[in-house]
């Protein structure tokens, strides 16, 4: 196994695995509960941590969390088809109707 990503957040820990796992990349967090041990120990060892499973997967993993990280490009905003909804470039359904987003 081996570190591929460490926060002081368990939610972005968390949301990060969500993300190798979809991608079918097994992975374990680790210190997920050892907050409390802050102050005793120095704050970053008890930070949780997210762990590939296979060496083979940590290269994509890591451009994996690299790319969730990544600033958004903004892009442009779209219209509904079906309801003509404006919604902003990161929605790729629409929340009035469903509708998915056309294809460009």
């Amino acid at each position: 196994m081996k570190l591929v990503y460490s926060s002081h957040s368990p939610l972005l820990v968390g949301h990060m695995r969500n993300i190798l796992e979809s991608e079918g990349i097994r992975c374990v967090c680790r210190n997920m509960m050892l907050v409390g041990g802050a102050g005793e120990l120095p704050p970053t060892a008890v930070w949780p941590e997210l762990w590939v499973e296979r060496e083979i997967d940590y290269e994509r993993a890591e451009r994996l969390i690299r790319e969730a990280q990544a600033p958004s490009s903004g892009g442009e905003g779209w219209t509904c088809p079906g309801c003509g909804e404006r919604l902003e470039p990161q929605f790729t359904e629409c929340w009035q109707c469903g509708r998915s987003r056309p294809k460009r």
